[in-house]
């Protein structure tokens, strides 16, 4: 499923009938920020997989909450072939909670 916000995924993550396996999500998003996004769905949600894009690689904020946490960064831009092997390696890695 794909989102234009972080309030619309979490709509879309509550109306989901089936398992979800990969929360792809920008640092950076309107209403409500890819950090609080994956918070609110992993805590209902443990196994969920977490990867971050960002444009902002350098930032604060992405080292606080995504670096400093363990979660995936794919820095953009990026290629489709970057992407899926990103996607890739986070689906195969143990969580990092």
């Amino acid at each position: 499923m794909i989102s234009d916000s972080g309030d619309h995924a979490l709509r879309a993550y509550q109306k989901a009938d089936s398992h979800i396996d990969l929360l792809l999500t920008d640092v950076v998003s309107p209403g409500m920020s890819g950090p609080v996004l994956a918070d609110r769905l992993t805590s209902q949600q443990a196994d969920l997989r977490v990867l971050f894009m960002s444009g902002f690689d350098g930032t604060q904020v992405v080292q606080r909450y995504v670096v400093e946490r363990g979660f995936s960064l794919l820095v953009k831009p990026f290629t489709m072939e970057q992407l899926r092997e990103k996607v890739r390696n986070v689906l195969s890695e143990p969580l990092p909670r």
